[in-house]
């Protein structure tokens, strides 16, 4: 008994080696899964897969939600469409993928995103209007206080 003892503690002391040092560790296709996340999967399910945050030493999870606005604004669920556009914009930039073409992609996936959100509700689709007026003309690049001038100038029809 106390050697079948002994080899059971030899192998978990083995396993547990390797687990620490990060054997069996899977290089994923960073371009392929960021697609399928951003393009191809419900915001639902990009949500839930969010909240493991699968391969995070190659994918960028990280949010800052939806920047300087609100995050669910006049009750508005945005957070979860805010979520998926900075991963979009974070991994295709660590990608080296980020241009004009792949923005606009992005915004535009952003801009359904909310529309979805917005189950058909003419006050959150006019909301989302001002979103993704925000993100189309700032960017990545924005700061806040010209963030605030172009919603204000939005609010006011300017």
């Amino acid at each position: 008994m106390r050697t079948l003892r002994d080899a059971l503690a030899g192998v978990l002391a083995s396993l547990a080696l390797l687990a620490g040092s990060g054997v069996g560790h899977a290089t994923v296709d960073a371009p392929a899964v960021t697609d399928e996340y951003l393009f191809r999967t419900a915001l639902a399910e990009f949500t839930a897969i969010r909240a493991q945050a699968p391969y995070a030493d190659q994918l960028d999870w990280s949010s800052d939600g939806c920047s300087w606005s609100p995050d669910n604004p006049f009750g508005f669920k945005f957070l979860p469409a805010c979520h998926r556009h900075d991963f979009g914009y974070r991994n295709y930039k660590r990608q080296g993928r980020f241009d004009e073409s792949t923005r606009l992609a992005i915004d535009n996936n952003f801009k359904a995103d909310l529309y979805f959100q917005c189950a058909g509700n003419w006050a959150c689709n006019r909301t989302a209007d001002l979103y993704y007026a925000a993100v189309r003309e700032f960017g990545a690049s924005a700061t806040q206080a010209q963030v605030e001038q172009v919603l204000d100038r939005m609010a006011r029809g300017v």
